[in-house]
Order: structure tokens, then C-alpha cells, then sequence
């Protein structure tokens, strides 16, 4: 798939990159955004219709071994799941790289989830509408962790949802984008990481404003 650079602005404030990355000429900054969201929500699939290099993701085969454990009433047709992490890449610029980290969205490996948010810019927190009460706990780490995060609806054929329903369901904070998006679409899916970018600086820009008089 072909670079996604240019499109996505580099948000300020970037993380080191990795200490195995490859040395360039001009060394690059490593951005870190983690996907987050319930079981079969399309985590694997947003970060793989946007990564500029082949996913490495950690699927298995759903087996009798998770009957009882994992629910796959939520979603019917899946027949694998991630059982550690994904991870994509988006080069934006000669300087900046955004790397991708799709978290599993079993219980039992919610253990994952604070450890994956550590150094990260910012999170995709998807949902899938017909299940909205499966993401409470993502957005719940994300913010007593301090993580900025957007809130993406994926569309899975055109189930009707209006915004403000989601909103209401989520009880989330005015300033938190709601977007929609289609995770199998790679346009789609930049438009969301696009969003969070945006919505980063925003909060940048707020919190630089609230300084002086927090300082007086």
C-alpha cells in the first residue's frame, strides 16, 4: 500500500522513536497512536487500510479453546482475533512517523492496555454502534490515563445511528470528537487519524491558554 504522507499533519510535542529504527540522515521522531475498542469493532482492519507497510498483528484462530471466554455473538463472522497487539506505520514526513497500534479487545487482555498507552500522542477509541456500552472501558483507561482520544463510529452496512444517541450513550465530554468512518476504507480511515491529529492541536493550543492564568 502507498504512503499516506502529506495527508496527516505531524502533531507537536513527538515521542522518540524506537531505538531499533533505522538511522537517516535526518532523524526522525516516532508519533505513537493506539486503536482501541471492543471485540470485533474493526481495530485490526482500520490499521491495516491505512499502514504503508504489511501489518504485523498478532491474529489467531478462534478455536472451542475460547468458548466460554470470549463472546462471539458480537460479531458472527469472525472467525480470528488478535491475542497481543497490531502495529502499522504511516511515514508523514522526513521527519515524522506515526506508528499504529491496534490493542485487543477481549477482557482478558485488557492487561495489555495501559502498557500500550504509555508514550502515546493520542487514541482511536472505535465503536461499533449496534454495541456501544463494549468501548465504556476503553474510554475509561484512556482517560485516567490522561490520553487524548477521538471517537470513531464504524459503519457496518449501514446501521442507523444518529451522533448525538452515541454521545448521550457515552457520556462523553463535549470537546471529544464523534466521527464516522468505514475501517475498510483506507480514505475513511485517514480521515479519522486526521481528526485526531486536529483534535490534538486543539487541545495543545486550549491547555497553552489555560497557563498563564493557572500560573497566576
Amino acid at each position: 500500500m502507498d504512503s499516506a504522507s502529506s495527508d496527516i499533519p505531524p502533531a507537536s510535542d513527538p515521542r522518540p522513536a524506537r531505538a531499533d529504527a533505522p538511522l537517516h540522515s535526518t532523524a526522525r521522531h516516532g508519533l505513537k497512536i493506539v486503536v482501541v475498542g471492543g471485540f470485533g469493532v474493526g481495530k485490526t482492519t482500520l490499521v491495516r487500510s491505512v499502514s504503508e507497510i504489511r501489518p504485523l498483528d498478532t491474529e489467531a484462530t478462534m478455536t472451542d479453546m475460547g468458548v466460554g471466554i470470549d463472546d462471539p455473538t458480537a460479531a458472527p463472522g469472525k472467525s480470528t482475533t488478535t491475542v497481543a497487539f497490531d502495529f502499522g506505520r504511516i511515514t508523514i514526513d522526513n521527519e515524522h512517523v506515526l506508528y499504529l497500534f491496534g490493542a485487543p479487545g477481549q477482557e482478558r487482555f485488557w492487561f495489555l492496555w495501559d502498557r500500550l498507552f504509555t508514550g502515546a500522542l493520542g487514541a482511536i477509541v472505535l465503536v461499533d454502534p449496534r454495541r456501544i456500552a463494549d468501548c465504556w472501558y476503553a474510554i475509561d483507561r484512556l482517560e485516567h490515563q490522561q490520553t487524548p482520544f477521538v471517537v470513531a463510529c464504524n459503519d457496518f452496512g449501514g446501521h442507523p445511528h444518529m451522533p448525538g444517541e452515541v454521545r448521550d450513550a457515552l457520556d462523553l465530554d463535549p470537546s471529544v470528537p464523534l466521527l464516522t468512518c468505514d475501517a475498510r476504507s483506507r480514505e475513511s480511515s485517514k480521515r479519522v487519524l486526521i481528526g485526531l491529529v486536529e483534535h490534538l492541536y486543539a487541545e495543545t493550543a486550549r491547555r497553552s491558554a489555560l497557563t498563564p492564568e493557572t500560573a497566576s
